[in-house]
């Protein structure tokens, strides 16, 4: 058995262990008060072609594409949603294809012509898709329907095409429109309003006037 001399100078050992410790943490936040002054942002110059106009930009590297549309071009139509890829607000054509412009670096795109929802219609004079979520009634709240305008009239180029799906019952047959396609094709877009069956109704109908 250790003799009471002997816990009590241990007792005193935890204490002043303690107060070293709380001491130090004390003292951190000033050595940080100098901290290294940033570093200034790489910046390029990066031209594309958007919504059929020429635009030039000088941005920071790291300046998404998404970014780049609203915060440089005033161009808000394109929702900044999830910023992971996930929920598809974000959706805009590029070259004839649909991509999350959230994951996509604005410098690598130079050169390329860009759709937006601001491109396909205006409220004069609608793009036969934007027309159809009006009379569908494809949207609640509205938040997500630039991006799934967008992507359904990619959605409809990609079947035209003859671009399979995951839901494609033959992968060397041109795809036939359906419910299925549709679903399969537009299940990068998230609804949190639950208008799924409206939008399809939508797509279907557009579909029927190019068939």
């Amino acid at each position: 058995m250790p003799a009471p001399g002997d816990i009590e100078m241990s007792r005193r050992g935890v204490l002043v262990g303690s107060a070293a410790s709380v001491a130090a943490t004390a003292a951190a936040p000033v050595r940080a008060q100098n901290p290294k002054p940033a570093e200034k942002p790489a910046m390029v110059k990066v031209s594309f072609k958007v919504n059929g106009q020429a635009r030039a930009l000088e941005l920071d590297t790291r300046t998404t594409l998404l970014d780049a549309l609203r915060e440089h071009l005033r161009l808000t139509g394109t929702k900044k949603g999830c910023d992971h890829g996930q929920c598809g607000a974000c959706t805009v054509i590029v070259e004839g294809r649909r991509i999350n412009s959230c994951l996509s670096l604005a410098v690598m795109h130079e050169g390329d012509s860009i759709t937006t929802i601001e491109g396909l219609g205006t409220p004069e004079k609608m793009h036969p898709m934007q027309a159809a979520f009006v009379t569908h009634d494809g949207y609640q709240c509205g938040y997500c329907t630039p991006g799934q305008i967008c992507s359904a009239v990619a959605v409809l180029n990609e079947i035209k095409a003859g671009v399979p799906s995951h839901v494609s019952a033959d992968l060397t047959a041109r795809p036939h429109v359906s419910v299925d396609e549709i679903r399969e094709r537009m299940s990068g877009n998230i609804c949190r309003c639950g208008a799924y069956s409206n939008i399809v109704d939508a797509i279907t109908e557009v579909a029927g006037r190019k068939a």
